[in-house]
């Protein structure tokens, strides 16, 4: 393969891992209940198998074209972090530290002392309800609010008439200096809202991820330092700290990172664009939204007619997820899942399983492996079954 379109449907689980009790996610099937819910019209990527891996359904499409399958998560936690580590060939054996009862004090006061100024919050939420909670306060002190989740995340909102983002981006790297040893959160995340009052405000787009550096080489690392072309859409770069990455667009949204995406396409080169799609997970999984999230799959099913008309001879799209978040669950968080894996390039002729993966892994070591290059990050390439599906 000359070219990688590696595409992370954020949060687009296919049914709980065999951990999940362990995480609170006994049951969880993000895809498998809307498609049971709201049965979406997924045309493009039932002919690419989804509906063929266990738990998924939907109906059987008349001609298949492509591989499909599922790969189980090996490193503990269910976060965006964790997940996109584990994709590229970073596994974690120790998850991020969560904190269900809010941050102890020595965070806040460093955090505090850092900003010169008090903080709200401190204590679990969802990011719409903690601002329908805390925004009219925010608006009347100037305190900006932090809260978590079941994530590793510290999260910092702010209106944007009384921070402005870039001044939330600088609390942000103030949190993330702080946020290191035993309190090494996976991300701290910027919050910006807009709105007048409760039940009005809404978060913008300009949200940024402020993640660790990855611990260990990925399959980024690997092609970038042998010269080959590195590309993220969307956060992808904040999730990698542009570790890897020759190039990024920081595309907010799902519509805009699909947009990325063709350009990219359109361009002449050797190498991976590693595309995020943070909608389904941002805005109707953590919302508990299932018609939204059917209705954003089905938006992007559309525009894998766009994709696939646009690949050229030696591309492969690569669809994967990095955990779940099954809007149709209880509560509001992610939950931990396996993840599909479909596959499609303009040479296959049919349809090929290649099963459930050992780990996410498994697919830095198929991309490593399509781009001649010898690491497998303690993993197994499956691309001699993609190259057989001709």
């Amino acid at each position: 393969m000359k070219r990688v379109f590696l595409i992370v449907l954020d949060s687009v689980g296919a049914g709980a891992l065999p951990d999940a009790a362990n995480y609170g996610d006994a049951g969880a099937n993000t895809l498998g209940h809307i498609i049971e819910k709201m049965q979406p019209a997924l045309p493009n990527m039932q002919c690419m198998g989804l509906g063929l891996i266990p738990g998924v359904g939907g109906p059987a499409p008349a001609q298949v074209e492509g591989a499909f399958g599922r790969a189980r998560e090996v490193s503990a936690g269910k976060d965006t972090t964790t997940g996109h580590w584990e994709i590229t060939g970073l596994k974690l054996e120790t998850a991020f530290p969560t904190y269900p009862d809010g941050f102890p004090p020595e965070v806040i006061q460093a955090f505090e002392k850092a900003i010169g100024v008090k903080t709200l919050g401190n204590y679990p939420a969802s990011g719409t309800a903690i601002l329908d909670e805390l925004g009219e306060e925010h608006m009347k002190t100037g305190y900006p609010i932090v809260y978590t989740s079941a994530d590793s995340v510290f999260q910092i909102a702010c209106h944007e008439d009384v921070y402005a983002p870039e001044k939330l981006y600088e609390m942000c790297r103030a949190a993330r200096g702080i946020l290191q040893g035993p309190h090494a959160v996976g991300r701290v995340i910027a919050r910006p809202f807009t709105g007048t009052g409760k039940g009005a405000f809404v978060r913008t787009p300009r949200r940024r991820d402020f993640s660790l550096e990855p611990t260990g080489r990925t399959v980024l690392n690997v092609l970038k330092d042998r010269g080959v072309f590195t590309m993220g859409i969307g956060k992808i770069e904040d999730i990698f700290c542009m570790s890897g990455l020759v190039e990024s667009d920081h595309a907010a949204g799902n519509p805009a990172c699909v947009d990325s995406l063709m350009k990219a396409m359109a361009r002449d080169f050797t190498g991976l664009v590693f595309v995020n799609l943070v909608d389904f997970d941002s805005v109707y999984g953590h919302r508990r939204d299932v018609a939204g999230y059917a209705q954003a799959l089905e938006y992007f099913d559309g525009r894998l007619n766009e994709i696939k008309a646009a690949a050229r001879e030696g591309d492969l799209i690569l669809l994967t997820a990095d955990h779940g978040c099954d809007p149709a669950y209880t509560g509001t968080d992610h939950t931990r899942e396996y993840v599909p894996i479909l596959a499609w390039s303009p040479e296959m002729t049919g349809l090929c399983d290649i099963g459930t993966r050992r780990t996410y892994a498994d697919i830095a070591a198929t991309v490593a492996d399509l781009m001649g290059v010898p690491e497998r990050f303690g993993a197994e390439s499956f691309a001699d079954q993609l190259r057989n599906n001709r």
